[in-house]
């Protein structure tokens, strides 16, 4: 199960976030239909907080599973392995992967309580594991990441009861999707006929479709502001959503965070540095000075922060175009300050940053990915005055070690590099 980890993502919504992953054989990625209920256009999230744009390509509510197409994704293989003849056993192990609440990406261990337990007309599968929100949509695996089902749901009364869609049930969506175009397709449950346009009954068989999943979800006046200010300021907003009426992105190194507070205040922040070990008094009579203004600097736990707040009324007053220029304008200062907080008093960069080398490593990883180390004899000719088979294989290491390729590919690219000296 070691290199699974880098096939399962975040996937975030104007409305939450959850969890998806990728399977050895498909491009797209695999998610509840719950998770992305209400959205046509969602953003997934690697484990390096880079995100992609992923368009929902086709949902069946009445088994809670979608699939969403990734474009900058499609270079990456999954690894999570399915296999229609896989027997799951009361009380072997499995385990839960994901992003409960939305934090970083964890696996909780259990066992499987009941391979079928009956719940709304379906058979899932029953784990004591440890199932939160956020993990909905992520892969239950065994040891040797092969896809037992898809966590769906826990009891909220009850402890140590979670559940799963069948791994059967994903092969099955899997199978009867066959599709080369990208659209949003709802599927009939009743007779597997995939529809395209809004409707009240199946086209194929006239069995009751739930008009709602059709439908995006309204953003609110709020939302609407802030989209339109991000938009200006030049990033995605799709991209930038982190739950409802909550956004959260990088400008530059920065980390900016716009939410809401006790129903009132606009809020737009960002975490810059730690405080400096030395020049400390220096760096707090700046602070103090605030030199920022209409911006606030501030210390929380020993943390730099930039801050700017305003009521919510304002943002439907005379004063809005102000409130969406100092929105802006909090970005482009706190990717500004950040630098200067390091380079005038030596304090290290907050951990929510985004440094130079992760973006680096992130190319780096992606390009090597995207060639697959350039093995394939077709690609090495062109490549050998570039590289020497040192390089090569020092590349190839490091996709091994990052969990990018697997044992085995590790070492018939190592085997076709050396062959080739």
């Amino acid at each position: 199960m070691d290199n699974t980890k880098n096939s399962i993502y975040k996937i975030i919504t104007a409305n939450g976030s959850g969890t998806g992953f990728k399977v050895d054989s498909q491009d797209f990625v695999i998610t509840n239909y719950h998770v992305v209920a209400g959205s046509k256009t969602v953003a997934v999230e690697d484990h390096n907080h880079n995100r992609f744009l992923a368009k929902v390509a086709m949902v069946n509510p009445e088994v809670d599973l979608a699939f969403l197409d990734v474009e900058g994704l499609k270079s990456r293989k999954g690894t999570i392995r399915l296999e229609a003849d896989y027997k799951v056993e009361n009380r072997q192990k499995v385990y839960i992967n994901g992003f409960p609440f939305g934090m970083p990406f964890t696996v909780t261990e259990g066992i499987v309580s009941s391979p079928n337990q009956p719940m709304h007309g379906r058979n899932y599968v029953q784990t004591d594991a440890a199932v939160n929100p956020g993990n909905s949509g992520g892969p239950m695996l065994d040891e040797n990441g092969v896809l037992i089902g898809v966590t769906t749901s826990k009891f909220t009364q009850a402890d140590n009861v979670g559940f799963g869609i069948q791994h059967t049930d994903v092969i099955k969506e899997i199978n009867d999707y066959r599709f080369e175009d990208v659209k949003y397709r709802v599927k009939c449950n009743s007779c597997d006929h995939f529809i395209e346009e809004e409707t009240e009954f199946c086209t194929n068989c006239g069995n009751k479709i739930d008009i709602s999943v059709f439908e995006e979800f309204e953003l609110s006046h709020f939302a609407k502001f802030t989209e339109d200010a991000l938009v200006e300021l030049g990033a995605n907003p799709v991209l930038c959503r982190a739950g409802r009426d909550y956004w959260e992105f990088h400008q530059g190194s920065a980390l900016i965070r716009i939410f809401v507070v006790n129903s009132n205040y606009l809020f737009v922040t960002s975490p810059l540095n730690k405080l400096p070990k030395n020049k400390l008094d220096e760096c707090l009579t700046y602070i103090d000075s605030n030199q920022v203004e209409p911006y606030q600097l501030g210390i929380y736990e020993n943390k730099i922060f930039l801050s700017y707040r305003t009521h919510l009324s304002d943002i439907y007053s005379d004063q809005k175009a102000v409130v969406r220029k100092n929105m802006i304008g909090l970005a482009k200062e706190a990717d500004r300050l950040d630098d200067f907080f390091h380079d005038e008093f030596g304090c290290e960069m907050s951990m929510e940053s985004k440094s130079l080398d992760e973006n680096m490593v992130t190319q780096v990883q992606q390009a090597a990915v995207e060639k697959e180390v350039e093995t394939e004899p077709s690609n090495a000719n062109a490549h050998d005055a570039d590289e020497t088979p040192i390089e090569r294989l020092k590349k190839l290491k490091n996709l091994f070690e990052l969990e990018l390729i697997t044992e085995t590919e590790y070492a018939e690219k190592k085997k076709d590099i050396l062959d080739k000296v």
